[in-house]
């Protein structure tokens, strides 16, 4: 059979296999980001009454116009951001549809796209299966800061683009404001587009700000924002991009080409999870970081010293003293001494830094953490 030539190589990411193999096992899952949470029932129930209401037919291929004037307010409220919800804005099939469908419509083949190191496997491979040139930029851990300088040599004369992750998957690195103004300056003398993944914006930890990229290059960043972690509705997928108008028209015909539509019933419940009481977005951020606490303390004590993140779900543990080769064996070790799976290090990494860490997700219910937790001290 005649396969893709640019899908020759790519198999299933380890966060997807890991998750088999947890199944396998019957064990705890802390490897994908899953977000078992409950579902605010403010979304939950406007979801259902837009379903009773039989308001089931497509949306715009921008998305329906209650949900994007509801992000055109949480925009400028929360991010400092202006954007037309009739021309700025595009609801997509999750972040991820939004990321795939903004470099599809803005990028070339051939083109350059820089990712900072470690990266979130998706970002990558899409970019991959655009036909895009992958570059890289590591950051070193344990604070993973981008310096200027560092930026301005990873630039080739390919480049068109730099993706950042804020807070970020995997490493939980919020970008400072000193950081951002850099990447702007970088973005603005080389005439790149920033491409922005901001899923995790309200989950972020010890009173830390989150600092939206576009506020210092607002005429050349791709915003692309989700619902999913805010609001546990990861099997919902419903993301946005947000943009100058030239950009959304074109992202907004790839969206209409690719997937039609978001599903119109959750994106109107959506729509009334953004009226929610700010005291919600104060409670879920009280709640991740008791969870991120919980967990940092179990994989210190099982000698898996963790680089505590300042925002998302996840951590990352250095895992050199399970004495694997890889992490991807190291994952494995651990999965079947303890039953908790993780996801190793080298699907964020491309070279050695990677085989020594691992990465656990602690969007669990508190009953669920706890006995990971459990069983990783027992180690």
């Amino acid at each position: 059979m005649q396969i893709a030539r640019r899908l020759r190589g790519f198999t299933q990411s380890d966060i997807r296999r890991m998750t088999r193999e947890c199944e396998r096992v019957s064990g705890i899952n802390l490897g994908q980001g899953i977000c078992d949470l409950p579902t605010p029932s403010l979304v939950r129930d406007g979801a259902i009454a837009a379903i009773r209401e039989n308001r089931s037919t497509y949306s715009f291929a921008e998305g329906a116009i209650e949900l994007r004037q509801a992000i055109a307010r949480k925009l400028a409220r929360d991010n400092g951001l202006t954007a037309d919800p009739l021309t700025e804005i595009c609801v997509t099939v999750g972040a991820s549809g939004a990321f795939a469908c903004a470099i599809n419509a803005l990028l070339d083949p051939g083109d350059g796209i820089l990712l900072f190191e470690p990266y979130y496997g998706y970002h990558l491979n899409a970019a991959l299966v655009a036909g895009l040139t992958p570059e890289f930029l590591a950051l070193e851990p344990p604070d993973f800061a981008l310096r200027e300088e560092d930026l301005e040599k990873a630039i080739t004369p390919r480049t068109r683009a730099i993706v950042v992750c804020t807070p970020s998957n995997p490493s939980g690195k919020m970008y400072t404001r000193a950081e951002l103004e850099a990447l702007a300056r970088v973005a603005k003398k080389r005439d790149l587009l920033v491409i922005t993944d901001e899923i995790y914006e309200y989950i972020r930890y010890d009173g830390r700000e989150h600092i939206s990229p576009a506020l210092f290059a607002r005429d050349r960043t791709i915003t692309i924002m989700g619902l999913s972690k805010t609001f546990s509705i990861t099997g919902w997928r419903l993301g946005y991009a947000a943009a100058p108008e030239e950009m959304i028209h074109a992202i907004t015909l790839v969206n209409d080409l690719y997937y039609v539509c978001a599903p119109t019933p959750l994106q109107l419940g959506a729509a009334a999870g953004f009226s929610a009481p700010r005291r919600y977005f104060d409670e879920l951020q009280s709640a991740y970081q008791r969870k991120r606490d919980l967990i940092c303390s179990a994989l210190g004590a099982a000698h898996l010293e963790p680089i505590v993140p300042e925002g998302a779900y996840y951590v990352l543990a250095d895992c050199a003293s399970l004495g694997k080769a890889t992490s991807r064996e190291a994952a494995m070790l651990l999965l079947e001494k303890t039953r908790v799976a993780s996801i190793p290090g080298s699907a964020f990494y491309r070279g050695k830094t990677g085989e020594r860490l691992l990465r656990f997700c602690f969007a669990k219910d508190d009953d669920v953490l706890e006995e990971a937790c459990r069983r990783l001290r027992a180690l």
